[in-house]
């Protein structure tokens, strides 16, 4: 099993106590807050080290390392393999800040977006900007006004919609007659 799966099953598992699990991931967002400030205080400085290396560099244990590069790794220049990484594999934690800030906002995680560290990366409009920009990549615009049960089928029989195309098992309305 990969240091990965290991991680994941720890800290995803759906037979661990909620208590233990609950402990397990307050534990790991302390932790990976004190990672994210010394690394938002030197933003430019590519971190690099082996799995165990930068554990030990952070003082934190192997498997939290793991779960911090499984969170970072979609904010990085260039992406790790995190898939087989083992404990002597050399990574990078080189983040692209406005991903990362990015990535913090979609996680929802404010205790990360929120560090005073960005302070000095990004002026607060920026800041601002980059998370409108994340939120809006994250809101669902319908294309077509949705019909309502009780609305007159768009297909011209006359019919409200329940009782028309919108009854369970109908034929569906030819495309064109969705568009508005």
């Amino acid at each position: 099993m990969t240091l990965l799966e290991q991680w994941r099953n720890m800290a995803y598992s759906q037979t661990a106590d909620k208590g233990e699990l609950q402990r397990l991931w307050k534990d790991y967002f302390e932790k990976e807050k004190v990672i994210y400030k010394e690394l938002l205080s030197d933003p430019d400085n590519e971190v690099r080290g082996t799995v165990k290396g930068l554990a030990e560099k952070y003082g934190i244990d192997l498997m939290t390392m793991v779960g911090f590069l499984d969170g970072i790794d979609d904010s990085l220049k260039t992406p790790n393999d995190i898939e087989h990484m083992e404990e002597d594999t050399e990574v990078s934690l080189g983040f692209d800040k406005a991903s990362l800030y990015k990535n913090m906002v979609g996680a929802k995680a404010d205790w990360l977006y929120g560090l005073e560290e960005w302070n000095a990366i990004f002026t607060k409009e920026e800041q601002d900007k980059l998370y409108k920009e994340q939120k809006r990549s994250t809101t669902f615009v319908r294309e077509t006004p949705k019909i309502g049960r009780n609305d007159p089928c768009p297909c011209g029989s006359g019919k409200k919609y329940k009782h028309c195309h919108g009854r369970p098992g109908a034929e569906p309305l030819p495309a064109a007659k969705t568009e508005g």
